[in-house]
């Protein structure tokens, strides 16, 4: 198979591994506050990080061991797929519905599809180098095609509704039918992961290497956490978690906020009050550019500019929402927020993702990406998104016409100014060194614990 083949194939699966996300993740906040579920939105962010915790982890490592990694990846779409539409039929039996029953069958789909941003990650390295590619390279306009599928689905459930006599139409104006604010989105996610599933059956198989005997920790992933025992693996991982904070609360909060403008009589009748979800989207097209900057940033300057800039570019991304408004010339600063989100999360996320496949050993790269998810969307992701829905619950209350009102300014300049300390910290604390010292991850079991920059092992493929 040729490489170009070989590209669009892993193209097409990242176009729909975040088409998947995209259809619900940044307007679900809308459909919860009119299902009555307003105030628990943190709470089904967070679950996304809870679930981030152990399940990428574990999956990690059955994609090492077990099951190839592709397959796994189909499995696990399947499962979640079908749960969305589940979510999708509570819904629409009751506008109102049984908030637990809700709430589980939404941690059973996010339990199987959080594993597989890692998996899809371990699949698309595992394919490219298996076929001679080079991943730094290769990798970043492959991706570019996941934050497409991403935009895509946002753009569909932005426009899309039905009609009484169930025949879909799109429409920019306002309507309360539209997909961003029912139970829509979760179908639309749902069929969209079960044709994932399909798709991934016919990807090119990921071989799994022999492994020699191995103790039960080294059997449970578990000798993944030997990455924390040099100093700059420890940092970046700590630090990936502090960022993680930031990750989910414009996810969570950014689309009820803009909506919530349309409680304003002044503001009710501009375009992004009504289209919050197409607007927002700008974030992902700015995405889209910045993952092909990701290679020269990385390899010209390092880890610690790109992680800096990413820290850097999350303060603008709080403090213009803080600012801004969705009529002009306010919304030139809702759309700065989103340009600058494109640098805060790929050069955040896609970079740290390269750099951990990077440096670890190939025992263990698919445990050590799921590591990284357990600390940037678990950890980081569950603590900050809890601490965020707590800032928002107590300066903004859900009113009777289901829009999120109060003081947001104060809410978002309290995230800018987290976002700023933990960049300055990172400058600080972090050092980057050009070339690793340690080949292997046994070497750090004897490595001289005094020895602050160490890497823990290099890429030996």
């Amino acid at each position: 198979m040729s490489a170009s083949s070989i590209k669009t194939r892993l193209a097409i699966m990242n176009f729909l591994e975040f088409a998947v996300w995209g259809a619900y993740l940044t307007c679900m906040g809308n459909y919860l506050g009119r299902a009555g579920m307003g105030d628990e939105i943190a709470w089904f962010y967070a679950i996304q990080g809870i679930v981030s915790i152990f399940m990428p982890t574990i999956m990690g490592v059955i994609a090492d061991r077990y099951v190839q990694p592709q397959r796994l990846l189909g499995i696990c779409h399947l499962i979640a797929g079908a749960a969305m539409i589940l979510l999708c039929y509570i819904g629409y039996m009751n506008p109102n519905p049984d908030k637990m029953l809700f709430i589980t069958i939404y941690t059973i789909s996010v339990a199987f599809y959080m594993p597989t941003l890692a998996l899809s990650n371990t699949t698309a390295f595992s394919i490219l180098r298996n076929h001679g590619l080079d991943t730094i390279k290769a990798f970043p306009p492959i991706r570019v095609f996941g934050t497409v599928g991403f935009i895509a689905t946002m753009w569909f459930v932005n426009c899309a509704t039905l009609n009484d006599d169930g025949h879909l139409t799109f429409t920019l104006t306002d309507n309360i039918g539209k997909f961003q604010y029912t139970y829509m989105q979760f179908f639309t996610s749902g069929i969209l992961g079960i044709l994932l599933f399909v798709y991934c059956l016919s990807l090119p198989h990921c071989k799994i290497e022999p492994k020699p005997s191995q103790s039960i920790s080294e059997t449970l992933g578990l000798n993944a956490f030997k990455l924390f025992k040099t100093r700059k693996i420890a940092l970046f991982f700590l630090f990936s978690m502090l960022l993680g904070m930031s990750l989910q609360i414009t996810n969570g909060y950014a689309i009820p906020f803009i909506t919530s403008f349309k409680g304003d009589p002044t503001m009710a009748d501009t375009f992004g009050a009504n289209n919050a979800t197409m607007l927002i989207s700008l974030s992902q097209i700015a995405e889209a550019l910045s993952i092909l900057l990701i290679p020269y940033f990385l390899n010209r300057y390092g880890i610690k500019l790109v992680m800096t800039i990413a820290m850097f570019a999350w303060v603008g991304r709080f403090a213009f929402f803080g600012l801004g408004n969705p009529a002009f010339p306010g919304v030139i600063l809702f759309i700065a927020s989103c340009v600058v989100y494109g640098v805060a999360f790929d050069f955040f996320n896609v970079s740290g993702g390269l750099f951990i496949d990077k440096e670890c050993d190939s025992r263990i790269k698919a445990s050590a990406q799921g590591l990284f998810m357990l600390m940037t969307n678990g950890l980081g992701a569950t603590i900050g998104t809890l601490a965020a829905g707590q800032v928002i619950n107590h300066y903004c209350h859900w009113n009777e016409d289901g829009f999120l009102m109060g003081d947001w300014q104060t809410a978002w300049f309290i995230f800018a100014g987290y976002a700023l300390v933990v960049a300055i910290l990172f400058i600080i604390f972090f050092k980057d060194t050009k070339r690793p010292k340690h080949e292997t991850i046994d070497e750090v079991e004897t490595a001289d614990p005094a020895d602050p920059d160490g890497y823990v092992c290099e890429n030996r493929n």
